[in-house]
């Protein structure tokens, strides 16, 4: 096969042979038409034949003519996508151009339909412009592919470049056989290595993705034993039950309309796009389906898929078919399925793209209002349901509240089955939270294993209420047989790849996998390690005070690196190294419109940089840079005793559902934040990231990859690090370039030798455990008064003796109590053994560390006043690539280690966080502080709260605002599953953190209104 004409033959005789196809005449292409009309005419009267009596009644004559002329206009008002998949208009009737494959065997009639389909290959077309395509593909007379082929070992040497070539510089776009939507909906460049494809010809302007399987993790395709590499093309994807499936279920129209404001008015802009499945979202998707709709409900299977993969499109995609996939004996593998995401984008991308395949209303229900929505959309059995997973732990209260109003539901599982579609795996969509979708997906049946198992349970010293909760609570853990999770994610933890474990096409978890390497090497994302500089500080302290007090060690290291980081002079050097190389290297990137990330340690940190930006700005008097910062809550500088910086107030008023937007315009260019937009902020104009804050892990891999975003004129990106090592980078980083190794199991005995040193310590006892456990799980979800202070006494009695230990000791018996939490969390959802002395621990442990103090006396060391700093330089220490294809990728482990301290604490928090810490013992963090202040902006914009504080007093405010609490922390979660069990689970922690926000609102609400009063008075 040295000439393209072999090459040509070879893929017409595959197609033919074992493709499904027959073989075209080019002399039968109608050019002006750009139709097989033989082909149209036939198809039509073997499979319709009362239109065609219906035509050639009216004309016999005309009869084609007619029926061509109306395919031709309306193929010009609808494309051929639209026609295929709803037919056209012809004297009054829908005519059908084609048929596809149906999701049941139930009518024969619509399978002996979809067997009268004629696919054909026809090489060498003569076109109108005079072009000659190598090979055309049809359905019924219909072009809808083309492939120019190119054989390296021939004489020429072409290769794939070259098809692109012809494609831009030797078709013309606006002929109907090539122009946009018209007639082929797809064209691919080939050669015996690789594939490429586009669904738009825009001349030189033609942009081509890769349609390639993927060599080693990375671009290109492997070696084949006895063909070509890319021969996977006509003997897998372009068969004509493949290529009828992706044009019935997997090709779109995707519709981007948005509104600018010019000079000359308001301008609307529509950009239509033609998606068409990259080869790992067709293989993904289809892998899943066949394997589902062989095995059934009940496997966990995990999507490790690279940012840049078209994740999206992919989760649209599947579950579109997985809410229609039926079994050999016609049955409904899923009754629903249900995606879980916080994504607002994928929420409507969703609907949109799934309309398109079903064109009917009310297959797919996103859960925008409340609880009760998502109720009574399980109850109704909705196609596919769209929730957050904060939604499922409320679902008991919704059913109590919509039966208390006569509208009462039952949500029925007997005999249902449920895929669950996971947009991001994190870890906490198999913590507590995921457990209560899987106890409400599979109510009858946890409920029936309950009524088996009680039975084992004569020796448990609890009553049967109890007992029966209890074994609710483990059996809710395991898998469930009626319930398939389908997880997506680029950076799995150890966690997610042991409960996500159905087996890939390598015998091990992720069951299917599309690289950073080969998202970085296909072009669909950048390297953001390509061009990676560090920066190291040196610095000098001296004392200035003459006595010496012994400070602990780590604690004083720790508050003396803080004296430097929030030094003036620091920030002031920082600055200048950030301004000045933005303006110099960065701004002029991607046609004068790159932007920039400074990621900070903190939000005093983010508050200090801000100052410091804005100071050096003004002082160098430039006028083509300014920022945006951003973070949480409000801060106090020691320096600004009478003010408090917020991010709104520092940004000009600029709200934070707003700042998004308005960094997205030309009068922003870079934005500081502090715990906010690391993870799941999608602008591709980010060019240049500065990091003053320690990355690792997963945390890392998140940070960074803001920047790897593609967009026209974006070649490259920058990283700029003043902290982090490029070694550190690497390890963190390696995992998930190719491929994730997961280390071996957690043993399980870990638990019982953990149980074990546990009670050694003799901080509570045995019969308490029992004793608490018998009160909880008799009436967790209404504890009366009585037993809510039963409850707190029990824990307050182990609380004292943990008083009495030594400040190491009570780091280490917490750490270990953490540890047990955390190991039984993971090991009880991969092992299927039920031990109801751990599940009575566990439930124990993670109240009474909620209860175990701090030793506030020792938390903090202040050196402000006892330390100066005698002199400070940075200095560049390393430029260039970080390679990830060099050295051999670490294993990711699970909780192996007993624990043995607490994190190193943070700076005490004047926000909510830090007064639920103070009040409750809590370890929660200025980054969980962003969840509260989302809860009060979102109320803040509530206009029924808004005139309900401009109406009434604080007092008759309050039964308003807390009518609306629920749905303000369920909408605004965001997956921080501790608080979200504390608040539902504590009521005296949740009336405290309801009070102070409740205050907060009515505040920042009457004080926006009395302002505005005042203006329009002034006017």
């Amino acid at each position: 096969m040295h000439k393209e004409i072999d090459f040509e033959k070879d893929i017409e005789h595959a197609l033919i042979a074992s493709g499904g196809y027959e073989k075209g005449d080019p002399h039968g292409y109608d050019a002006e038409a750009a139709l097989f009309p033989s082909d149209v005419i036939a198809f039509v009267q073997k499979t319709q034949p009362k239109i065609w009596a219906r035509l050639t009644q009216l004309d016999a004559a005309k009869a084609s003519a007619m029926l061509l002329d109306s395919l031709v206009k309306e193929l010009a008002a609808k494309g051929a996508l639209a026609i295929l998949r709803e037919g056209f208009k012809c004297v009054g009737k829908t005519v059908r151009l084609a048929y596809f494959a149906p999701n049941t065997g139930l009518d024969p009639l619509a399978s002996e339909r979809f067997k009268d389909n004629r696919l054909t290959i026809t090489r060498q077309v003569n076109t109108k412009s005079g072009a000659i395509p190598d090979v055309v593909l049809a359905v019924n007379g219909l072009p809808v592919a083309t492939l120019e082929l190119k054989n390296p070992m021939s004489a020429t040497r072409w290769n794939v470049e070259n098809a692109k070539y012809q494609y831009r510089f030797e078709r013309d776009p606006k002929e109907l056989l090539f122009a946009f939507k018209q007639r082929c909906l797809v064209h691919f460049a080939v050669d015996t290595e690789l594939v490429f494809m586009t669904t738009r010809l825009e001349g030189k302007d033609t942009f081509f993705l890769p349609f390639n399987l993927g060599q080693d993790h990375g671009a290109g395709n492997p070696a084949v034993d006895g063909d070509v590499r890319t021969s996977y093309l006509w003997h897998k994807a372009l068969t004509r039950d493949s290529l009828m499936d992706i044009l019935a279920r997997f090709m779109h129209l995707d519709v981007e309309e948005k509104t600018l404001v010019t000079e000359k008015g308001i301008k609307r802009h529509r950009k239509e796009s033609m998606i068409f499945p990259r080869y790992h979202q067709l293989d993904s998707v289809r892998a899943c389906t066949f394997h589902a709709q062989a095995h059934g409900s009940g496997h966990n299977y995990l999507i490790q898929h690279s940012a840049g993969s078209g994740k999206s499109n992919s989760i649209a995609w599947l579950a579109h078919r997985l809410s229609s996939l039926h079994d050999v004996n016609n049955e409904k593998i899923f009754h629903s399925v249900v995606v879980i995401t916080d994504r607002r984008v994928l929420d409507q991308q969703l609907q949109d793209t799934i309309f398109q395949f079903e064109h009917k209303l009310g297959v797919v229900q996103k859960i925008d209002e409340n609880t009760q929505q998502l109720a009574k959309a399980l109850a109704d059995g909705v196609p596919i349901i769209i929730s957050t997973i904060q939604k499922f732990p409320f679902i008991t209260q919704a059913i109590r509240t919509l039966e208390a109003s006569g509208r009462g539901i039952d949500i029925s599982t007997a005999g249902k089955r449920f895929a669950v579609i996971v947009d991001e795996a994190h870890s906490s969509q198999s913590g507590e939270t995921a457990m209560e979708l899987r106890k409400i997906l599979n109510k009858d049946g946890i409920e029936s294993a309950i009524a088996e198992q009680l039975l084992d349970m004569d020796d448990e010293a609890l009553s049967e209420e109890a007992k029966k909760e209890l074994l609710r609570e483990q059996l809710k853990r395991a898998k469930q047989p009626n319930l398939s999770f389908f997880a997506f994610t680029a950076t799995p933890k150890f966690k997610t790849l042991a409960v996500f474990n159905e087996p890939g096409s390598n015998g091990k978890a992720p069951f299917h996998h599309y690289s950073m390497r080969q998202a970085i090497e296909e072009g669909f994302i950048h390297d953001v390690l390509a061009h990676y500089t560090c920066y190291k500080r040196y610095y000098k302290l001296i004392q200035k005070i003459e006595q010496d007090p012994e400070v602990p060690r780590r604690k004083a290291a720790r508050a003396l690196a803080r004296f430097v980081e929030f030094h003036d002079y620091e920030i002031a050097q920082k600055v200048e190294v950030i301004v000045e190389h933005f303006r110099t290297h960065t701004r002029h990137k991607i046609g004068g419109r790159a932007k920039a990330m400074v990621v900070t340690g903190s939000r005093e940190h983010a508050v200090r940089y801000k100052l410091g930006f804005d100071k050096y700005i003004k002082d160098k008097g430039y006028t083509d840079v300014k920022s945006l910062v951003a973070f949480s809550g409000e801060i106090s500088l020691k320096e600004f005793v009478d003010k408090k910086f917020t991010e709104v107030n520092m940004n000009n008023g600029i709200k934070e559902s707003e700042l998004p937007e308005k960094f997205n315009t030309e009068e922003y260019q870079v934005l500081l934040v502090a715990e906010k937009y690391q993870t799941g902020f999608d602008q591709p104009l980010l060019h240049s990231m500065y990091v003053d804050k320690r990355l690792s892990g997963i945390q890392a891999v998140q940070t960074l990859s803001r920047l790897n975003r593609t967009t026209r004129g974006k070649t490259d990106t920058f990283v700029l690090d003043f902290v982090n090592e490029p070694e550190d980078i690497y390890i963190a980083f390696k995992p998930y370039y190719a491929v994730t190794p997961k280390g071996d199991d957690t043993d399980p005995q870990q638990l019982n030798t953990l149980a074990h040193t546990l009670a050694g310590w003799q901080i509570f006892t045995g019969a308490e455990v029992s004793v608490w456990c018998e009160i909880w799980f008799r009436n967790r979800m209404n504890p009366t008064g009585g037993e809510h202070k039963k409850l707190n006494g029990l824990l307050d009695l182990a609380v004292e003796r943990y008083k009495k230990l030594g400040e190491e000791d009570q780091n280490l018996f917490k750490g270990q109590l953490a540890s047990f939490r955390n190991l039984y969390g993971f090991v009880s959802q991969i092992i299927p053994y039920q031990d109801s002395d751990h599940e009575k621990l566990y439930t124990y442990a993670r109240f009474l560390l909620t209860k175990l103090p701090y030793s506030l006396d020792t938390r903090i060391i202040h050196v402000d006043d006892e330390v100066e700093l005698k002199y400070y330089r940075l200095q560049k220490i390393s430029e260039g690539a970080i390679d990830l294809k060099v050295g051999e990728t670490e294993a990711l482990y699970g909780p192996t280690e007993v624990g043995t301290g607490q994190a190193d604490e943070e700076v005490q928090l004047s926000t909510l966080v830090g007064k639920l810490n103070e009040r409750f013992g809590t370890e929660f963090t200025p980054a969980d502080q962003l969840f509260f202040d989302q809860v009060r902006e979102t109320a803040v914009a509530n206009e029924q709260l808004r005139q309900a504080v401009m109406a009434n007093s604080i007092e008759n405010f309050e039964p308003v605002f807390n009518k609306q609490l629920e749905n303000l922390f369920v909408e605004r979660m965001d997956g921080n599953e501790e608080i979200f069990v504390r608040l539902m689970n504590d009521e005296a922690f949740r009336n405290i953190a309801a009070s102070h926000l409740m205050r907060a609102v009515y505040n920042q609400i009457r004080t926006a209104g009395n302002a505005t009063s005042t203006t329009k008075v002034n006017v």
